[in-house]
C-alpha cells in the first residue's frame, strides 16, 4: 500500500485519464446518483448541476476551480493521498479544499481503503458552492489550526467534522435528508442510513464532541441539522466548548 500511495499523482493533468478512468467514473456517477434519489439534499442536485457534473465527464480542476470562486472563492487543492490534519485544516481555513485526482482500479470498484477522486470530489466539492456550508466548513479549519498541537481540543473538532460533513444529515420536514460526504460516496451508508437500523440524533455540539467514532465501520448513529445556518451558528458554542 505504500508503495501504491508514493506514486499517486499530485497535479490533475487531464489528458493522463484513461478510458478505464473514465468507466470508473461513469459507473461510480450514475450507481451512487440512483441510490441517492429522493434522499439527498436537493442543495447536493443543484450543486451538481451548478460545478456541471456528469456522468460521462471526470470533472477538470481547473474549470471546477473558476466557477467556484465566482460563487463562494473555494477552490479545489490537489493531494496525493489523505492529507495530514495540519495540512488539511490549514487549507481549510484559506478556503481551499485538499483532494486526489486519481481513480480506483475496475477492480476496486466496489471497495477502496484510501479516498480516491469519487469521494474526494463527487460527494464533497459540490457543497463547496454552498456559502452557509462553506462559512461552517471554514471555521473548522481556523479553529482546527488554533488547536492543532492540542490532541483532546483537535480530537473534539475532527467529532464535529465527522458526524457534520462525512455523516451529517438535515431535516426536511418529516424526512430526513443526507448531505455528508462520507454517506454521499458510499452505497452502504446511503442504504443504511435511513433504515431503521440507525438512529439519528439532534445536532448537539457538546454531545457530539463526547461522541467517539470509527472509521472502519457503518455507523449507527448520524446527528442531523435543521438548515445549514445551523452549522454556521454553532461556530460560537463549538469554540466554547474548546475553550477558545
Amino acid at each position: 500500500m505504500k508503495k501504491s500511495v508514493s506514486k499517486k499523482p499530485t497535479k490533475q493533468i487531464y489528458k493522463n485519464y484513461t478510458k478505464e478512468d473514465f468507466k470508473v467514473w461513469n459507473i461510480l456517477f450514475n450507481r451512487q446518483l440512483k441510490n441517492l434519489e429522493g434522499i439527498v439534499a436537493d442543495e447536493f442536485i443543484i450543486a451538481l448541476k451548478d460545478l456541471n457534473f456528469k456522468a460521462e465527464k471526470i470533472p477538470n480542476f481547473i474549470e471546477v476551480n473558476n466557477t467556484l470562486k465566482n460563487i463562494t472563492g473555494w477552490s479545489i487543492k490537489t493531494v496525493p493521498n489523505i492529507s495530514p490534519p495540519e495540512q488539511f485544516f490549514s487549507f481549510l481555513s484559506r478556503k481551499k479544499f485538499t483532494t486526489t485526482c486519481w481513480l480506483r482500479s475496475m477492480n476496486q470498484i466496489d471497495y477502496l481503503e484510501e479516498p480516491d477522486m469519487f469521494h474526494d470530489v463527487f460527494a464533497h466539492v459540490p457543497l463547496l458552492s454552498n456559502k452557509d456550508y462553506t462559512n461552517f466548513f471554514k471555521e473548522i479549519g481556523e479553529i482546527a489550526v488554533s488547536v492543532i498541537n492540542d490532541p483532546v481540543k483537535l480530537k473534539k473538532l475532527q467529532r464535529i467534522y465527522w458526524f457534520t460533513i462525512e455523516f451529517g444529515l438535515i431535516k426536511r420536514n418529516k424526512d430526513f435528508k443526507i448531505y455528508g460526504a462520507g454517506i454521499i460516496s458510499s452505497k452502504e451508508e446511503s442504504q443504511n442510513v435511513l433504515s431503521s437500523k440507525s438512529k439519528k440524533k439532534k445536532f448537539d455540539v457538546n454531545t457530539i464532541m463526547n461522541h467517539s467514532f470509527r472509521i472502519d465501520v457503518v455507523q449507527d448513529i448520524y446527528y442531523y441539522i435543521d438548515s445549514f445556518e445551523e452549522l454556521t451558528s454553532s461556530i460560537n458554542e463549538i469554540r466554547k466548548n474548546i475553550n477558545i
